[in-house]
């Protein structure tokens, strides 16, 4: 049985870029024969990597018009839209839907698991700077509220964060390792009113980012963190669904509370899942699923 999303009649996925000094995004790519999700982009800057219908693809960003080009990996499950580029610029981690995280180069072959056969289920959100360990959400049962686990990336014992009962989701580390950025319904009794905040990764101490009336998700900050992105979803919202009119915000890293660009867009479950800033810090992309 597949879990990978479809797109419904007349839908497109559109692939596009954003920036700090970008009032309006530009289109780069678009398909109506393939829900695309999640971008990450290579560290020479060259390459989008995305994932649909249960595969990783990649995309030329300097000849878009060449289309998607798949990446053939042995034996590897299906995936979801759950990876992160390997900072050796050569490998990539890669949540499937088995419950597992994997690590297998970019140019495709075989791949090596890397979580334990612990009985839960792993959703990859972060790498360290240095490599050595993953950020995953972890959990037991669907339903159950995620919870932080951090993981050295070439196996071993997991290290379990209490950030409390409620759920969580999207932990990657800012540049300098310092702090764990994710989103969190710690913060209120609301069902599913995530809010931004960050754990220190030494001391565990948490700070909220923003403070908001909207469902707010996946935190994701530039490499030479001077620039930041999330999405929004409207009130009210229950988890991060497809299929709404959400907002893609741009802020400082020194101020969330202050948007300096607002991109709304039709998307959300696959929009800017993962982090997709290019390595210069100028820009990053996203996915939006309009139909017609």
């Amino acid at each position: 049985m597949s879990f990978a999303p479809q797109l419904a009649d007349g839908q497109r996925s559109q692939v596009l870029i954003g920036g700090l000094a970008q009032a309006h995004p530009t289109l780069l790519f678009e398909t109506d024969r393939l829900q695309i999700e999640a971008p990450n982009w290579s560290l020479d800057g060259k390459t989008l990597y995305l994932n649909g219908n249960g595969l990783l693809w990649a995309l030329d960003v300097a000849t878009p018009e060449l289309g998607l080009r798949q990446i053939d990996y042995d034996a590897l499950p299906e995936l979801n839209n759950d990876h992160v580029l390997d900072p050796d610029g050569e490998h990539i981690f890669l949540s499937a839907n088995d419950g597992h995280i994997y690590r297998a180069a970019l140019t495709g072959g075989a791949a090596e698991r890397v979580t334990p056969d612990d009985g839960m289920w792993h959703f990859l959100h972060g790498v360290s700077p240095d490599g050595k360990r993953l950020a995953y959400v972890e959990l037991k049962e669907f339903g159950d509220p995620g919870k932080l686990a951090v993981l050295p990336s070439s196996g071993g014992q997991v290290k379990r964060s209490d950030t409390g009962n409620a759920h969580l989701d999207g932990p990657e580390w800012s540049s300098d390792g310092q702090w764990i950025y994710y989103n969190t319904e710690a913060f209120t009794t609301a069902p599913g009113h995530a809010q931004l905040a960050r754990i220190h990764d030494t001391t565990g101490a948490v700070e909220r980012l923003v403070t908001s009336g909207t469902v707010d998700w996946f935190p994701h900050l530039s490499a030479d963190n001077s620039s930041a992105a999330y999405i929004s979803f409207p009130p009210g919202t229950l988890g991060h669904p497809g299929n709404l009119d959400v907002e893609v915000i741009v802020v400082s890293p020194e101020d969330w509370s202050t948007p300096i660009q607002r991109y709304p867009v039709f998307g959300g479950q696959g929009t800017i899942n993962v982090n997709s800033w290019s390595p210069d810090g100028t820009s990053f992309a996203f996915v939006a699923y309009p139909i017609a």
